[in-house]
């Protein structure tokens, strides 16, 4: 049962000007004018009892914040970099803490405050009067873990808060109000208008959440993405169905989020929203052989391809595990966590320096094939040692090296 805040404001204001003084932040207040106040995520998390490795501070003042930033930095020895020269807006470094500072927009607070994005961002630390100010009545939210917005406008102003709906329920654990939910159906096209950098950000931020597979399967009944063949491309899997605890922690923290990525998107919406070759390849190769098991049985692989298989995988094989039937996934995890396993961790005990020395070969096509063979002979347990290896490597050259007139 959550603490209830909504009544008393104590123990936040307590929290909020110990955490202040703890950051030396303490250090800029006096530079401040008169009715300036703290906003967002730092009070939010205040309130939920986090902590997060990166700090950002958002400080709202009546008039001239990129005055107030220059004078600031130059006190404390720090930069003052300015984000957005029309609308006053300028960041300070201080102790690797990022400190916002902006210019009230509204007339009054409370006008400030409902055109945020969420209530749960929308309460504020005056420092003037030490009190907080909560017109949206968002610590009852915080109470009952929900996300609501003051007006969708204010998630149309910027599109990529819509996507921040799900980012929030993967780290905080929160539920979508009914009515965002509705928002989210009608207009979660205009996402696209979105610098395609920012929502690889936050889909990032999404999956590597505590709670990213909940924010997942809502990404995925929503259909976000407007994926064509979510429904009917098999590759899309069921995830309510999936035992996760075939997995340990460090495995899931370091493989779902390539899993969930490739859930919740495409090859071609990788490619539109400049993921990096690296993920895009990992998630063709994921399709690629999930595809290949649907059409043979595994039992029914060549050495060969099951070979390559592993080979392929191997560094995320725990990110395909899922597509396996299930009477082979705890058998696959077991062996892949045996770094020894030569099959699953595909090895040589020659290199190709070694072996161009040795044998006269230069790199090529014929250098690569013969690595593989010697890597396969390994994997398959009919090499022993470095004598076996030179000895088969030697036959193998006399058989396939291109002959000489």
């Amino acid at each position: 049962m959550k603490k209830s805040f909504h009544t008393d404001h104590t123990p936040i204001i307590d929290e909020l000007e110990t955490s202040i003084k703890f950051h030396n932040l303490d250090l800029i207040l006096g530079f401040l004018p008169k009715g300036s106040y703290l906003v967002g995520g730092f009070i939010r998390d205040i309130i939920l009892g986090r902590k997060t490795e990166k700090l950002d501070v958002d400080i709202v003042v009546p008039l001239d914040a990129i005055e107030i930033g220059k004078k600031i930095a130059d006190n404390i020895g720090s930069k003052c970099i300015i984000l957005d020269k029309k609308r006053e807006v300028v960041r300070i470094i201080l102790n690797n803490i990022y400190v916002d500072i902006a210019n009230q927009v509204s007339s009054s607070i409370e006008g400030d405050l409902c055109s945020r994005d969420f209530s749960i961002n929308s309460i504020a630390f005056l420092f003037d009067k030490k009190s907080l100010f909560d017109p949206l009545n968002a610590l009852k939210d915080f109470e009952i873990s929900l996300l609501r917005t003051y007006s969708e406008n204010n998630l149309l102003n910027d599109p990529l808060r819509i996507l921040r709906c799900f980012r929030f329920v993967s780290e905080l654990n929160f539920k979508i109000d009914f009515n965002l939910i509705t928002f989210i159906k009608k207009n979660k096209g205009k996402l696209y208008l979105v610098a395609k950098e920012r929502i690889n950000y936050e889909i990032q931020k999404i999956v590597h959440g505590a709670n990213a597979l909940d924010a997942v399967l809502l990404i995925k009944k929503l259909n976000l993405f407007g994926i064509d063949n979510l429904n009917e491309d098999s590759f899309f899997l069921d995830l309510e169905k999936i035992n996760y605890a075939e997995l340990n922690q460090k495995e899931k923290e370091k493989f779902l989020p390539s899993f969930f990525i490739a859930q919740i998107l495409d090859v071609f919406s990788l490619e539109k929203l400049k993921f990096s070759k690296a993920e895009i390849e990992k998630t063709k190769l994921l399709r690629k052989w999930h595809f290949l098991l649907e059409k043979r049985n595994i039992a029914q692989l060549t050495e060969s391809d099951r070979f390559t298989l592993h080979k392929e995988l191997e560094m995320f094989l725990p990110s395909f595990i899922f597509y396996l039937p299930q009477n082979l996934r705890l058998d696959w995890l077991h062996r892949w966590r045996d770094n020894d396993d030569k099959l699953f961790h595909p090895s040589n005990l020659l290199n190709g320096d070694l072996i161009k020395k040795n044998f006269k070969i230069k790199d090529g096509p014929l250098l690569g094939e013969l690595l593989y063979y010697l890597s396969k002979e390994l994997a398959y347990k009919r090499l022993n040692n470095f004598d076996e290896a030179i000895y088969t490597a030697k036959l193998w050259i006399e058989q396939n090296a291109p002959k000489c007139d």
